[in-house]
Formats: C-alpha cells, structure tokens, sequence
C-alpha cells in the first residue's frame, strides 16, 4: 500500500462523513428562516443519524458482496444529489427530508475503513483503523466549524452548496485512485442480510461494543445537537460561527486517534475502551458544573471528543481483530447501531434543553454513560469467568 492512497483513503473518510455534521452548527439559523422551535429542528440532525444507520444496515454489507470501489464512487455521487436537495428546500419539513437522505446516502467512509484494513497485515490495523479515523475526525471538526462561518457569511444554504461541489470532486479523485477489489462473499442480498442477523446473535463482542458505542455518541450528539442554543442564550449570544468553531476541538480526537489505535494494537482494546468511558463521564460533570464559562465549557468540549474518540477508535480495532471476510458486515452492525444512539441522544438532548436545559442535556447524558460502564464492566466480568473456566 502507498501511503499516498492511505492519505486519498482517509480524506475520502473526512469529508463524506462531513455531510452528516454540517447541519449542527446551523439550527439555531435555521430555527429563524423557516419560523421553528428547537424542538422542531431537533428532528434535522436526529432524522440524519437515522438515516445514516439505515444506510449502514442496508448498503454498507454490500462491501463484502460487491466491487467497493465501485460502490464508494456511487454512494459518494448520491449525496451530492441529496445536498442538492437540502440547499434547494422550500420547507422544514423538505430540508428535514432531505437531512435523512442524506444520512442513507453518506455512508462511504464506512465502505472504506474496512477496505483499509484488508490492505494491510493484521499486526497494523488497529493503526490504520487510527489512520482512517484520524481522517473522519479532521472531516467533522471541519464540517463543524466551516459550515457555521460560511452560514454566517452567505446563508445555511450555501454550506449545501459547497458540501455537493465537495463531493462531485472527490467521486472524480475515488474513481482514479482507489484499487479494484475482490468480493469477500458470493452470496445473494437476502442471505447477506440474513448473515447480520447471525453476527449479532453470535458475537458477543460485537453486541458489547455496539452497546457502549450506541451509548456514548449518544451523549455526543446530546452536546452538539444543543450546544448552538446554549451559545444563543445568555450569559454568550453567539451566533454559529462560534457555535462552529468549537469543532476546533476535534483536533484532540484528530490527533489522538492513532495513538488510541496502536495502544490497542500492543495493549488491550478493552483498556482504551473503559478510559474513553471514564474520561467522557469526567467531561460532562465538568460541563454541568462550568457550562456557563466559555473557558469551561471550551475544556469541557475537549474532554468529551477525547473520550467519544477513544471509545469508537478502541471499539472497532477490537472488532478487526477477527476474520476479514466479516469486517464490512461488523462495521456496517457496529456503525448503525452506534447513529442509532446518536439519533436518540440527539433527541434526548433537545427534549432535556427544552424541559431543564443545560443541566438536562448534562444529566441524561450522565444516564446514558451509566449504562454504558455497566455493559463495560458485565461484558469484562463475562469474559474473565468463560477464560477462567477454559
């Protein structure tokens, strides 16, 4: 592998899963355009996530079943034609719409991460799956903070725009640069959808990370799905320029993404996991306690993408560690139900702004993280009994 087509690879990771943040900074703009309430926008990024986990159960599989450069090339094509349709809405209802197909149709970054790692050799995936994230970070931590100065210059609209340009240019570059694959699997479509079924029932470690993924960007999405009305309110009135540039903070989980992924490859996934858990804990009891200091919640913000970043980089090195012929159809399991938990907490967070605000927002996300340490520390006691009586 050249490192040059590692780099196309997880630029390719950035910027498709850029399409699914770009709306966070905006509601706040968007709320005042079509006359909505916080509750009613709320449903803009939750309906992506849905749509991305959809996407994810029903297309991503087909990485093991067909050519994937093919398929990336493809996907990549659709969400510039859904980006259009958001730029284009007449309505809330049309742009929320528009948000979930885009949220299907974004799904190529998780068509290429396993790709990565069937082109290299396994003692470096959990490396390359840093790489790759490493990627995918830097492209929200742009999304974020881009789509909120370009919004406040020319419009939320205009962030549509650029987002479909952005990835008619990159279907061009994937279509010259990446390599031609084999399919893992001869199968038909029915019994590739049956074989998740099996996965889920079959692997525990796949049922233990799903769980504590689902969790914890669920608490994600929480902070970022209310943070622009935070920043709206007194003691701040911010607009989403500021609101986007607290996506600065990716550069944390940017930068420590392939770190986390070689202290999986030489330690165990399973300690990266239980410190992603324990420092994203710490973050929003700093958030509840300093949310209204900007130094306080510029450090809490850190604290949380660093531990968010740890537990999803941790997870899926652990699931590569099996067979590769599986590795699309783990990561498509593991990345829709870790949306699904995003969409949920996108709704739980607006739901606990709207009722107790900001200490809401801290306290269901609190909830949520409780039960991910507790599927953390029960999956660990599970796994210590069955090697003890092996």
């Amino acid at each position: 592998m050249r490192a040059s087509l590692f780099l196309i690879m997880a630029i390719a990771c950035g910027l498709t899963v850029a399409n699914l943040y770009y709306n966070q900074p905006l509601l706040a703009l968007i709320a005042r355009d079509f006359n909505a309430s916080a509750q009613d926008v709320s449903f803009i990024p939750t309906l992506t996530q849905v749509g991305y986990a959809l996407g994810i159960l029903l297309l991503v599989p087909l990485g093991d079943l067909v050519e994937r450069r093919r398929l990336i090339v493809v996907m990549v094509l659709l969400t510039a034609i859904a980006l259009i349709l958001a730029a284009l809405s007449p309505s809330l209802a049309w742009l929320t719409g528009s948000s979930f197909v885009i949220g299907v149709t974004a799904i190529a970054a998780q068509i290429i991460v396993p790709f990565a790692t069937q082109l290299t050799n396994p003692p470096n995936r959990g490396k390359v799956v840093g790489i790759m994230m490493g990627g995918l970070l830097l492209g929200i931590l742009l999304a974020r903070t881009g789509s909120g100065f370009v919004a406040m210059a020319w419009g939320w609209r205009s962030v549509y725009w650029l987002a479909s340009g952005l990835m008619l240019g990159l279907a061009f570059v994937l279509a010259r640069g990446l390599p031609q694959s084999q399919p893992a699997l001869k199968l038909s479509y029915p019994h590739l959808m049956r074989s998740l079924i099996q996965l889920v029932q079959e692997q525990p470690r796949l049922q233990q990370a799903s769980l504590i993924g689902a969790l914890s960007f669920g608490t994600f999405s929480a902070f970022w799905s209310t943070l622009a009305f935070l920043l709206e309110q007194p003691p701040y009135h911010y607009g989403s320029d500021v609101a986007g540039l607290f996506g600065l903070v990716g550069l944390v989980g940017a930068a420590a993404a392939p770190i986390v992924g070689k202290m999986a490859d030489r330690h165990s996934p399973q300690l990266t996991i239980g410190l992603g858990i324990l420092t994203t804990v710490v973050s929003f009891v700093w958030l509840w306690l300093s949310g209204s200091h900007m130094l306080g919640l510029i450090a809490g913000a850190i604290l949380l993408d660093l531990g968010i970043q740890t537990t999803q980089v941790s997870n899926q090195a652990n699931l590569y560690r099996g067979p590769t012929a599986i590795h699309s159809r783990l990561n498509a399991l593991y990345i829709m139900f870790y949306f699904v938990g995003g969409a949920l907490g996108s709704f739980l967070g607006t739901y606990g702004w709207s009722t107790w605000g900001w200490s809401g927002v801290c306290w269901l996300s609190l909830g949520l993280l409780a039960i991910a340490a507790a599927t953390f520390l029960l999956g660990n006691r599970d796994r210590r009994t069955s090697d003890s009586r092996a």
